[in-house]
């Protein structure tokens, strides 16, 4: 579809009836008077006499210029300015091209073959309705055959050369509930990748899965021109197997529950390399030849609609992978310009998840029984600190679930809104307008609100705000980018917090880490040793002033009674081994480790006094607090997972 559709009125079409799938691809295919089989816009011109092929070789090389200066001006258009055609025989002559004609489908069954490349759901919520499929090309009838956006989707989802035709008004709606009523089936394509049709519970490890992204590599390589590969960039973004190999790769990290995919371009001839973050580790998934490098970029680039001629400076946007023939999932996509001209791409997978409830997120039962008390409060400020990706929103989400009723009015503000949950209402704020978390806070607290949530005090402003809010009677959520519990409350008063407001409104404070989980196909049991158990309790007492021999040795018999076997108390610890379902690593998931240090008097006296984090720690110990480190190792004693990955999520 050419760029100068977007910028003219079609002329008025004449509805058409063809009967059979026969005619109307005889229709579809017939050659216009005017301008014959023309394949592009500037042909169909030449074609109907109104410009020579001089005129429009001067146009193209000035559009050629201006995409080099970031401008993408229509050809047609240029035609126009240049005064080598008119704006009405421009028209004229694009009706002619696409047919300027309307199809009725009232009479007119869709191919079944047509309705299995478009899902229904694509095809409801795009009001398009697949009518026949025919050697490569595809029919569809669209609302609007000039929407060069949904064409590109269509394209790249079915793999085909489509037909555009325009529906007769009131008739499209109606037909594709009809039509999918009719073939309920819809099978998937074979231009989808087999990623989406295979179980996600349980999916095949990444070597074998590599295999199809490594085959569709080969059928692109393949069909490029032998060369050097520092002059063979010939690959292209619209490229149908480049298209299918980023897909696949989209749809196995999904399938592999990874959160990240880090796209790394080095200068030819080295290789581009795509790695997975799965449970928080980056794993090597796939590398491709370096004359993909270009292409990958620019194709992810259309898909999230940033500018593909901008390399200079980093970009930022998203994907709705729906939109493409994938499973509800956004993707946050930022692009990093990197030397000799290159840019990295990583894309963030974040799931249309719903909040997982309270007692699943891995709380011990004494951590559960005092935050639930605490949010059950109907005024104060709980605050949930650790660093990026250690499950913050997650487990803010599931504190809110607990106490969603009917009788709060809960207002959110985040960003992105990663989970969605019934009952709240959600906003997600928009810095480069003004719209920010604490202009989202002024906004609430007009609001009549019961519980607001607040994904992050980023600022003064903002918390200064939460905290008043906090004190008139409002029960605030939010998270800090601290290490620990007492951490947090210094890194507060630092940014300017009046201490006995601050004092008088903090509720709680839970600091979180995730662990990767042992997988429990593959664990193997061995029994631990007393110098072993005295090394965890060296561990485990650290934090506190009682690290002696005494207390080392005691903690170890508290082990044996609660953790030991009824018969000798002896431990059994878990080791990792590794199998085809945890890919080899010997873990599977993720879980959290917490510590929940709720304010009390000595407390909201030590903030009083701006004390250190040192003396705040302290106090919390001795009124019962257990550090990240302590609730780590009774996870490990549970079987959940392994000091190494205890030791290296809480270094003190």
């Amino acid at each position: 579809m050419p760029d100068s559709l977007m910028t003219t009125d079609a002329p008025p079409s004449t509805c058409l009836h063809p009967k059979d799938a026969d005619s109307l691809w005889r229709l579809v295919n017939a050659p216009h008077p005017l301008v014959g089989n023309a394949h592009h816009l500037g042909e169909a011109l030449v074609q109907a006499g109104l410009v020579t092929p001089a005129a429009l070789l001067r146009s193209l090389q000035i559009q050629q210029q201006e995409r080099e200066c970031g401008q993408h001006r229509p050809v047609g258009q240029i035609l126009v300015a240049q005064g080598d055609l008119t704006q009405e025989r421009l028209r004229q002559v694009i009706g002619s091209w696409l047919g300027g004609y309307m199809v009725d489908p009232s009479e007119l069954p869709p191919d079944a073959a047509a309705l299995a490349l478009v899902p229904r759901a694509v095809a409801e919520r795009e009001s398009v309705l697949p009518l026949l499929a025919r050697e490569d090309a595809l029919v569809v009838l669209m609302a609007d055959p000039l929407d060069r956006v949904l064409l590109d989707e269509l394209r790249f989802l079915t793999q085909r050369r489509l037909v555009p035709v325009q529906a007769a008004p009131g008739t499209l709606l109606p037909a594709i509930a009809r039509a999918y009523r009719t073939h309920p089936g819809n099978p998937p394509t074979t231009g989808t990748p087999r990623s989406l049709t295979k179980a996600a519970g349980n999916p095949p490890p990444l070597a074998m899965q590599r295999a199809s992204a490594q085959e569709l590599a080969s059928d692109l390589t393949s069909a490029l021109p032998e060369g050097d590969a520092q002059q063979a960039d010939v690959v292209s973004e619209s490229d149908n197997t480049l298209v299918r190999l980023i897909n696949s790769v989209i749809n196995e990290a999904i399938a592999h529950r990874a959160s990240d995919i880090h796209i790394e371009t080095e200068p030819a001839p080295q290789n581009v390399r795509i790695r997975l973050r799965v449970d928080g580790e980056l794993a090597p998934y796939l590398e491709l030849p370096a004359r993909f490098r270009f292409a990958m970029v620019a194709r992810i680039k259309i898909m999230a609609s940033l500018d593909i001629s901008e390399h200079r400076k980093p970009q930022d946007g998203k994907i709705d992978f729906a939109r493409f023939g994938g499973p509800p999932v956004e993707l946050r996509v930022v692009t990093v310009p990197t030397s000799h001209g290159l840019e990295d791409v990583v894309l963030r997978l974040l799931a249309s998840a719903k909040p997982i409830p309270l007692e699943h997120i891995g709380l011990s039962p004494a951590h559960l029984q005092v935050l639930r008390a605490v949010v059950h409060k109907s005024y104060g400020l709980v605050l949930v600190c650790g660093p990026t990706g250690c499950g913050k929103t997650t487990t803010l989400h599931s504190v809110v679930s607990d106490i969603n009723t009917e009788g709060r009015k809960i207002w959110t503000a985040e960003d992105p809104i990663e989970i969605t949950q019934s009952g709240l209402r959600q906003v997600q704020v928009n810095p480069r307008i003004g719209w920010t978390f604490a202009a989202a806070m002024r906004t609430f607290l007009r609001a009549d609100p019961d519980v607001i949530l607040i994904g992050e005090m980023r600022d003064e402003e903002t918390a200064r705000i939460a905290i008043e809010a906090s004190l008139t009677g409002h029960l605030v959520l939010s998270t800090l980018h601290t290490n620990s519990a007492p951490e947090s409350i210094t890194r507060l008063l630092e940014i300017g917090l009046d201490p006995f407001n601050f004092s008088d409104s903090l509720l709680a404070i839970l600091a979180q880490r995730l662990v990767r989980r042992l997988c429990v196909a593959c664990r193997q049991p061995h029994p631990a040793d007393n110098d072993t158990l005295l090394a965890m309790a060296s561990q485990y007492l650290a934090s506190g002033v009682q690290n002696t021999p005494e207390a080392r040795a005691a903690q170890v018999a508290r082990w044996r009674s609660s953790y030991g076997s009824s018969s000798g108390g002896t431990v059994t610890l878990w080791q990792r081994q590794g199998c085809p379902q945890c890919d080899g690593h010997g873990y599977r998931g993720r879980l959290g480790i917490h510590e929940l240090m709720q304010s009390d008097d000595a407390i909201r006296q030590h903030i009083r006094q701006r004390a250190s984090a040192t003396e705040i720690r302290h106090s919390a110990l001795q009124a019962g607090m257990r550090t990240l480190r302590q609730d780590g190792i009774d996870k490990v004693l549970q079987g959940l997972t392994d000091m190494p990955e205890v030791l290296a999520a809480t270094n003190l």
